[in-house]
Formats: structure tokens, sequence, C-alpha cells
């Protein structure tokens, strides 16, 4: 490469930097956001990411879609029942009644109910709660297009306040469940329901909670937890994510006015799916059941029994002749585990004895006398109870 050669290529790359460095010049001088790339870049990901994860609308976005996307799914529920005032003493006596025969029976009123229900499939089932259904001799539905039709009960559990109805119509608009492990404490979340009669009616809040427990609202208990507005009336009615999906059902509130106060509960999907297909398969729910009576373990309780912790339940009473018994358990034992899981309190062993199918056999690990044992103990059906008296919207 001769003399001449290099000095061209060295003014054209004195040029070709000259230029450069005016373009760039002139960029910083009137649009200098134009060299922020790495900054917006990584703002914008991790924006993106965050929503991604967690799925949810942000406060200054709007309910409606998802609202739009519910309110078709759920519905009015009117019941009523046939209630006859006391009878005169009199009437109870042959010869009055042979003169009188029944025209001083007393005439028999209407008592009305009021609540919500959420349509599960296109053909006409409906999940509501049991409360609400409940020795109701006649029961209408009222959906959101205005019509009102006649519903029968299909099966009901009393024990998580649950119930299934059927009404006769096709190509209904159905509820889309949402996964059980999708809800997070913080979570937005809509109550769709029709509260005092008032009608059709949403409210916003968040998830104050998950698993709440030992409430005495029903038998089986792990409660959802949450601060949007829940009113008489709206028991049974949905409690959906921001995508209008199901999360749970609405059934209690806890109030010392009888309306909201912030603290409502939902029985979560996980629960109503379980039952509301088993009602629908086979009319009623099946639960396992062993005979036993357990009481939490508290700290002074495990330390008297020498255990370095309180996890597990104390058998407090064992049932003359049933599963259990059989099985060589006894009042006392400290019951550590059913079939593997551990057992952390009362209330998590209910469940998992319910779990279990009757007619197997299942091993409980228990604690007698600061030895382990393990026994085998045949399952049986539990018996229907019922559940105690709560204060239900």
């Amino acid at each position: 490469m001769n003399l001449i050669t290099m000095r061209k290529l060295w003014l054209l790359f004195a040029q070709s930097t000259t230029v450069a460095l005016g373009v760039l010049f002139i960029i910083a001088l009137f649009k200098p956001d134009l060299l922020r790339w790495q900054p917006q870049v990584q703002s914008l990901t991790i924006q993106q990411a965050q929503q991604a994860s967690a799925g949810m609308l942000t406060p200054s976005e709007s309910f409606a879609p998802s609202a739009k996307k519910v309110i078709p799914t759920v519905v009015n529920i009117f019941t009523q029942q046939k209630v006859r005032d006391p009878a005169h003493p009199a009437l109870e006596d042959p010869v009055f009644r042979y003169f009188f025969g029944d025209r001083l029976d007393p005439k028999p009123r209407q008592a009305s109910n009021l609540g919500s229900g959420v349509i599960v499939s296109a053909n006409g089932y409906i999940l509501t709660n049991h409360h609400v259904v409940v020795a109701a001799d006649e029961i209408q539905v009222a959906l959101a297009d205005g019509r009102t039709l006649p519903a029968r009960v299909v099966g009901a559990d009393p024990e998580t306040d649950l119930a299934v109805l059927k009404i006769e119509a096709n190509d209904l608009p159905a509820i889309t469940f949402a996964q059980a492990e999708s809800l997070n404490v913080g979570d937005w979340v809509l109550a769709v329901g029709n509260p005092f009669g008032v009608g059709q009616t949403v409210t916003a809040g968040i998830v104050s909670a998950l698993g709440r427990t030992h409430l005495g609202i029903n038998t089986f208990e792990n409660f959802i937890q949450t601060d949007a507005a829940i009113n008489p009336g709206n028991s049974g009615g949905a409690l959906v994510d921001a995508a209008g999906n199901l999360v749970g059902v609405n059934s209690a509130i806890y109030s010392r006015t009888g309306g909201s106060q912030g603290i409502g509960f939902a029985i979560p999907v996980s629960i109503a799916r379980l039952v509301m297909e088993q009602i629908i398969k086979t009319g009623s729910v099946t639960r396992g059941w062993v005979g036993i009576e357990v009481q939490d373990l508290t700290p002074e309780l495990a330390d008297s029994f020498g255990l370095k912790s309180a996890e597990g339940a104390l058998i407090a009473g064992v049932l003359k002749g049933g599963p259990a018994e059989v099985g060589g358990v006894r009042p006392g034992d400290i019951l550590l585990s059913v079939d593997n899981k551990a057992v952390v309190d009362s209330s998590s062993l209910l469940n998992l004895i319910a779990e279990l199918n009757p007619g197997t056999s299942a091993k409980l690990k228990v604690s007698r006398k600061q030895k382990q044992l393990e026994l085998k103990i045949q399952v049986d059906r539990r018996p229907i109870q019922l559940t105690p008296d709560p204060q239900l919207p």
C-alpha cells in the first residue's frame, strides 16, 4: 500500500468520524432521550415481568371487562317455605275435631328467602350455599337476562354449606373456574351477588387471608377472607379474580351490625369444585370417618407429653366399636400423620380423614408414651352432621 492510498483512507475515516460526531451532537442537543436506551429497556422489562407474574390489574385499570364476563353467570335465588302458626290445643281433641273438622286449622304463611348462585354449566347446574335453600318448599332462579325459572335441589352438603341446583335451560353462560393455587394474599377480587335484594351488584376488594379455620361456621373450613363488601343476599354468589375466574363462593361475614364490616369469607374453589362434582355425580358427598374426637395440641400439652413441638392432634376420645378403636387407637394418643401426610392441628386432621375413601385402609402414625406406633385403620363412611349456627349473609 503506497503513501497516496493510505492518505485517502485516513481522510475518509476523518470525514466519517466528523459527520458521526456532528449527528450525535445534534441528537444530544435536540433529542437527548434517544440516547438513553439501556435504562428504558430495563424498566420496561421489569414492569412486564411483574404484571405477567401477578396476572392482575393495577388500581388505575378498570374491572369492567371482568364484571361484564361474570355478571351473566350469577343468578338471584328466591325460596319460599310454608310455615304454619302454632295450632290451638283443642285441635288435638278428636271429639272437638269431629264437630269442627279442619275449619280452625291455621292457614299456612309463606316465608321468603333471598340469596345468590353461580351457573357452573351451560345445561343449568347452579352452585350456591346450603343455607340459602335449606328447608325450601319452592325455589325460583332469576337469570341475568330477565328469565325466572323453577329450580330443584340436586344435593346439598351442610358440612361445607354448599348445594347444587338444577334448572331446565340450555346454552347458559357458565363461569370459568380459576386454578386453586393461583390465589395469593393481596390479589384483587370481585364479589358478585344480590345484596338486600336491590339487584345484581359488584364490589371490589383484596384477598385479606387464606386458609381461615376455627371460625365455627362450617365443619370443614378453609376460608378465603376478603374485604370486598359482602352483605345479606350475597350468599352463594361468586368471588372472582381480576380476570373474572371463580376463586370462591361467598358464604359468611363477621359483623356486629348485620352489614359488611370488611371481613367476609368465601369457600375456596378447590373445595367447592370437589363437593359440586360429587353432588352432581351421586347426589351427595362421601367422606372418610374413623370415630375419634380430637383437640388441638397446645405447647403446654406437648411439653407434658414430652414432645419437641406442638404439631399433631390430641385424641381426646375414641368411639367404642368404631374403626379407630378396632384399629388400636387409644385416648391420649397424639396423632402425627395420616397415610404419611403430617397432621398440623385438629382442623387439618379432620380434612385428612375426610379425604379417605370409605372401605379402604389407612395408616395412622401416633405417639404413645413417647413411642411412635403405626396403626392400620379400616375407614368407614362419615355420618352426616349438622353444622354450627353461624352468622350468615
